[in-house]
């Protein structure tokens, strides 16, 4: 007979032989398809952190499944050492799809951004004509963009860099959402400045929304001192925010753009970096690479994940329901919620900690009542359901978020 675990017995195991570099909430999840996810005991839950904004086109997608499946079954992997007939289709697709001569695939959002930092630095000497070994790149206070030795380099949280130095050198640190602070940092020094990366919306800093015109000035600022705009739209992109790229609600095209998470719809690492000629052939053969990056199965998934965000309208979807949902909760009434913000389907509520509640309890008693969703810097919750979502099934999740919160009040 199959022995059956319960919820408790996974918890026990990830526990005893798992590295505890993670705190998940205590609910073990087996199954999951469109906006609803299942336990092991059965229970069902609507899913508001959609993997940090990867399964977009929700869980299991049946065009998606369906790719990996037929692609599975014929060629898996190849490396780079050959061509293959799946790599080549999908390059021409995706850029394509967001108007780039080029593209560079790989797998994680890290390693993405790690690609955009070494393209910045290449084309900032070969280009730029920066002095060796001297280009600086600026980039924001309270962002996120991995967890590789670099990029924690860039933080400015203590549990994203406390005791992992010696620190990659070369990065300016500046406050986001603060055009002068950019504009003092190249004025000063723009002849060693290769980049400024940011993401659109910080998200894990709790769905920090910029001021209107942020984007435009800092692009136009990056411009005139011949410095790369870098948009890491890992988690803002393909139609989280309403639009296919956040950077798109201020008509910016990033000089470098960064995609991973949804270019899957969850079903695989899929990660990629696009740029122009200009930038993209500073990089020769033998310079960079990754054996996985743009393997048959991942070009076949990306390609069926991006036309399943545009057959079904996603973006024009997350704009309509982002309004509902940010609404709602702004007009509930509650002495633990102190503000409501964010773009389409990618909000944030800020949390008043109440007898000394916070936001994961609040995160808990969701759970109990079917809704799934995740505290960040421990008062803030982000809430970003797959974008398949239904309007019926997202006024459904928002009662049954008020009810948590009423529990509190």
């Amino acid at each position: 007979m199959k022995q059956k675990f319960s919820s408790k017995d996974f918890i026990e195991m990830e526990n005893n032989y798992g590295a505890h570099n993670y705190h998940p909430l205590p609910v073990v999840l087996s199954k999951g398809l469109g906006a609803k996810v299942w336990d092991v005991e059965g229970r069902e839950y609507y899913d508001f952190l959609s993997a940090y904004s990867a399964v977009n086109q929700g869980h299991c997608h049946p065009k998606i499944v369906q790719a990996m499946k037929d692609q599975c079954e014929t060629l898996t992997l190849t490396s780079r050492a050959f061509y293959n007939d799946c790599l080549g289709p999908y390059e021409k697709f995706i850029t394509d799809y967001f108007g780039y001569d080029k593209v560079l695939p790989m797998k994680s959002g890290a390693e993405a951004d790690e690609t955009a930092l070494k393209l910045a630095r290449k084309w900032g000497y070969l280009k730029k004509g920066i002095e060796p070994n001297t280009a600086k790149i600026i980039c924001c206070n309270d962002n996120f963009h991995g967890r590789t030795i670099t990029i924690v380099s860039m933080s400015s949280d203590p549990d994203a860099y406390a005791d992992y130095g010696p620190f990659t050198p070369g990065f300016i640190k500046i406050p986001y959402n603060d055009v002068e602070a950019l504009k003092a940092e190249l004025e000063k020094d723009s002849e060693h400045i290769a980049a400024f990366i940011l993401e659109p919306i910080q998200g894990e800093a709790g769905v920090y929304v910029p001021d209107e015109g942020y984007l435009a000035k800092t692009y136009e600022l990056c411009k005139q001192h011949n410095v790369l705009f870098i948009a890491d739209e890992v988690q803002t992109g393909i139609a989280r925010t309403g639009k296919m790229l956040a950077c798109d609600h201020e008509n910016v095209r990033p000089d470098i753009l960064i995609l991973g998470k949804a270019l899957s719809g969850g079903a695989m690492p899929i990660s990629a970096v696009l740029a122009d000629d200009e930038i993209m052939l500073c990089i020769k053969p033998g310079e960079h690479g990754s054996t996985f990056g743009g393997n048959p199965v991942a070009a076949k998934v990306a390609v069926a994940a991006l036309t399943v965000i545009k057959e079904e309208k996603l973006a024009e979807k997350a704009e309509y329901l982002g309004k509902i949902f940010r609404d709602e909760i702004s007009n509930f009434k509650s002495d633990m919620i102190e503000l409501v913000r964010g773009k389409g389907l990618l909000n944030a509520v800020i949390i008043k900690p109440k007898d000394g509640k916070e936001a994961w309890d609040v995160c808990l008693k969701m759970a109990e009542n079917g809704v799934l969703a995740k505290p960040t810097h421990r008062h803030i919750i982000r809430f970003a359901p797959p974008l398949v979502i239904t309007e019926e099934q997202l006024r459904d999740a928002i009662e049954r978020i008020k009810k948590s919160i009423e529990f509190f009040d």
